[in-house]
């Protein structure tokens, strides 16, 4: 009788022939395929028609397979209207950890595509390179894209994407909603109704915000926001010992904001479409950590009100949220002083839901990692460190400045001396 051996090995579909350009923008060789813009174009063309929008004539050279596949479109797009509240696995179990959260705060908030036939739709990229594509106008003749928030061009070698703040500030930025997990000294709290209130106005920007470039010369431009699954590797494969772990994590960006769609991809990959069970991650629990992230980048909160978000007045907050500014004078103050800022909900079953109220492309880089950070310590056997180092050897200093002389001058430093002035 033949022993049947258990296959530990990991199969990552970022690795797995074809899969490879689709989900990482390299071919199975490691090579970087050349770029077809034109098949990119057509297969925008019909997303967004499937989806339910308007793509008018010329803006596809297959203006033959529009035509032809119309009927299918719209058909396609009904059947979506009729399923509206059916949610993808990995928004389902987002939208649980929400509604469990938000229980006893009276607020009621829906991920874009848990609307009531409101006929809000959510463009899903599934395809490496194509938000790259979709954060410049189609007209081949336009090499650029300006909004609020980032200004991008094309370059010989790609796109230069420019956001409108391109350093990270740290004082008053990283925010904790007062539920779950305990809130670290240097972190502020915020009560979870000012977070409900938060997330609700994130998943609704304004209307300039959610026009998608790549559109925007168009008679009627498409306005949605713009979805991106990924699933950063948490724990490595030993082959032979146990396959890679992976959380999965889910981007919410306004159409206007999808060059950090672009980012974020170039660095964790494009881990294709949600709604696809090939893509769930509880049916293949082999290779995943159980943990789930949800990151929604919404800069246009800076610009409400502390008021409007449940705050207290001053003459009725603790002394906690006098210290902290979670509180009013006037009422026109707007939410930490209409600056940058993250707040974050999560709890110990490594589900976690971030706001970035920043463009800024290194919280988006950043806030994966941080979940990265929360799965490990959740889960278990890995551990992730992005703080940086310092690895020091022994060396002398033999200044700057020489001059001629038979005698060596010894300054009596020693590195066991540094060290114990330093400390560990």
């Amino acid at each position: 009788m033949t022993e049947t051996k258990k296959d530990t090995s990991s199969k990552s579909w970022y690795l797995q022939g074809e899969n490879r350009v689709r989900h990482a923008g390299i071919a199975a060789d490691g090579t970087i395929p050349e770029i077809d813009r034109e098949a990119l174009h057509r297969l925008i063309s019909v997303k967004l028609a499937a989806t339910g929008f308007e793509v008018p004539e010329t803006s596809t050279q297959d203006e033959g397979v529009m035509k032809l596949a119309s009927d299918l479109f719209r058909q396609y797009a009904e059947q979506s209207r009729l399923l509206t509240g059916h949610l993808a696995p990995v928004d389902q179990r987002i939208q649980d950890f929400v509604d469990m959260a938000l229980e006893g705060t009276g607020e009621k908030v829906s991920l874009p595509e848990h609307r009531d036939m409101s006929g809000e739709r959510v463009l899903n990229v599934d395809r490496y390179g194509i938000a790259r594509e979709l954060s410049l106008p189609d007209d081949p003749s336009i090499n650029e894209y300006h909004n609020e928030q980032i200004s991008s061009c094309r370059l010989r070698n790609g796109i230069l994407h420019n956001p409108l703040n391109d350093r990270r500030t740290t004082k008053g930025v990283f925010h904790v909603a007062d539920w779950g997990l305990p809130i670290p000294a240097d972190k502020i709290a915020v009560p979870l109704v000012t977070y409900a209130r938060l997330l609700k106005a994130a998943f609704n920007p304004p209307p300039d915000l959610k026009v998608l470039p790549y559109t925007s010369t168009w008679d009627d431009p498409v306005k949605t926001m713009v979805s991106l699954l990924v699933r950063p590797l948490v724990q490595p494969e030993v082959p032979g010992v146990m396959p890679e772990k992976r959380l999965e994590l889910l981007f919410f960006v306004p159409g206007g904001c999808v060059a950090n769609i672009d980012f974020v991809e170039s660095i964790f990959g494009n881990a294709g479409n949600p709604h696809l069970p090939e893509n769930d991650s509880a049916l293949d629990v082999e290779h995943w950590t159980g943990t789930t992230g949800c990151v929604v980048l919404a800069p246009h909160l800076r610009t409400l009100r502390k008021k409007d978000l449940g705050l207290p007045h001053i003459s009725e907050a603790t002394e906690a949220q006098k210290t902290t500014g979670m509180c009013w004078t006037n009422e026109f103050e707007l939410y930490n002083k209409g600056s940058p800022f993250k707040i974050t909900m999560r709890d110990k079953s490594g589900i976690m839901v971030t706001i970035l109220a920043d463009n800024y492309f290194g919280y988006c880089k950043k806030e994966c990692k941080t979940q990265i950070s929360l799965t490990a310590n959740v889960f278990g056997l890995a551990e992730e460190e992005h703080a940086g180092g310092a690895l020091a050897f022994k060396t002398y200093s033999l200044g700057s400045h020489f001059y001629p002389d038979s005698r060596l001058i010894d300054t009596e430093h020693r590195f066991a001396d540094a060290i114990k002035l330093l400390g560990d």
